[in-house]
């Protein structure tokens, strides 16, 4: 039986295209999940408010901290989670004087509305904080008389 081009040509193309789809072709699997945090209170306890009814916007800040410095006093209006990425925080609060020492690798619910400052230790502290805002709020609040916290 003869060949016809149309055919040869029909069988090439297919061959071809199933050539191609299995070269790029990639495995498809859940990924590993680790929840680093799930909070609905800050790291001193206090309750979160109901969320805005606003549109939202995210932030994340990868914040840099030297060795032995202290942050000036601050709040954060809206909700934020850090993460410890290296070194180590110890987040004062003012009013309560509750401390708590995050260290690499640890997760933390930051205060809302609670005047409070970060503190490191021997080492430089680089922190990576998300805040769940909205457009046009601040994420850090000064003190009155304090520097911004960055």
């Amino acid at each position: 039986m003869p060949l016809h081009p149309a055919r040869v040509a029909a069988a090439c193309l297919c061959l071809a295209s199933l050539g191609a789809t299995a070269a790029h072709a990639q495995t498809v699997a859940s990924g590993h999940r680790d929840i680093l945090l799930q909070a609905d209170h800050s790291w001193n306890g206090v309750a979160y408010a109901p969320y805005p009814t606003t549109r939202p916007e995210l932030t994340m800040i990868r914040l840099t901290i030297p060795a032995h410095t202290a942050l000036p006093w601050h709040t954060h209006p809206v909700p934020n989670a850090g993460y410890v990425l290296e070194g180590q925080l110890t987040i004062h609060d003012r009013d309560s004087g509750r401390t708590e020492t995050f260290h690499q690798g640890e997760a933390f619910a930051e205060s809302v509305n609670d005047t409070h400052r970060g503190e490191t230790g021997d080492t430089r502290t680089v922190v990576l904080l998300t805040y769940a805002g909205t457009p046009g709020t601040p994420t850090s609040v000064p003190a009155k008389g304090e520097k911004p916290e960055y």
